[in-house]
């Protein structure tokens, strides 16, 4: 649609922006950005430095919800890792790493370790050879990272129309602690139906998992079974001890 001044001019629709994340990790602040333009809803990463540099990195929300994955599996592997050693560090400097590939774009992401700690790197490329960005997260904000992409993707990784058929109220939350551990079950709704994320935290540390709605009667069944079982060889030890 042409503007007043632009007449036969095709104007582009604007970007829209749906929602914002703050994260202050160490000396960086990094702003994840939920956006939305005519061809859908998008991700943008950017880090600022304590200069004020900025770099940014865009995901669709496919590959953001992959790059959440490998967040989980690069923070197990950093919170299996003792002590830096800045006597012995790895030849090249990687400690584990993966590539994405989405369409014409290309992310590599590096867990490395230098003299001054360790830290994920994040690139972006566009077409082979094309220019390259990136960040770099440090080692002990992935996790917090994660989660704010996680809950990102929750409320905006759908369409309206994509929503299963459930429209009632989803149950509360619900929260059990064990001596030195959190347990939080919460029960969401997204393109692919109604879903529990099941999350432990203890301490600083936080892991999840989820469980598509179709599948609870299957864990149920298996939990009832190994508590029957267990029920079952405790009073059998019972017996055989009189």
């Amino acid at each position: 649609m042409a503007g007043p001044e632009g007449k036969g001019q095709y104007m582009p629709p604007p970007e829209q922006e749906l929602a914002t994340k703050v994260l202050q990790i160490q000396s960086k602040r990094f702003y994840l950005d939920v956006k939305q333009n005519r061809r859908g809803r998008f991700i943008k990463v950017a880090e600022v430095g304590p200069a004020g540099r900025k770099s940014r990195l865009l995901f669709a929300m496919s590959t953001a919800l992959e790059l959440r994955d490998h967040l989980t599996s690069f923070s197990e592997i950093y919170a299996s890792l003792g002590p830096p050693n800045p006597d012995n560090l790895p030849e090249d400097g990687k400690l584990k790493s993966e590539v994405m590939i989405k369409e014409n774009r290309r992310y590599y992401l590096d867990l490395k370790e230098n003299s001054r700690g360790r830290f994920l790197r994040i690139s972006q490329t566009i077409a082979r050879g094309g220019p390259r960005s990136q960040v770099a997260v440090p080692a002990q904000g992935m996790i917090e990272l994660r989660d704010a992409l996680t809950d990102l993707l929750e409320e905006f990784g759908i369409e309206d129309n994509d929503l299963c058929g459930f429209r009632g109220e989803l149950p509360e939350a619900r929260h059990m602690r064990i001596k030195n551990k959190n347990f939080y079950f919460d029960v969401g709704q997204n393109s692919r139906g109604i879903y529990m994320r099941v999350s432990e935290v203890k301490s600083n540390f936080r892991t999840a998992i989820t469980i598509p709605e179709k599948f609870w009667g299957c864990f149920r069944d298996i939990f009832s079974e190994y508590v029957d079982k267990l029920q079952e060889m405790s009073d059998k030890s019972t017996e055989e001890g009189k």
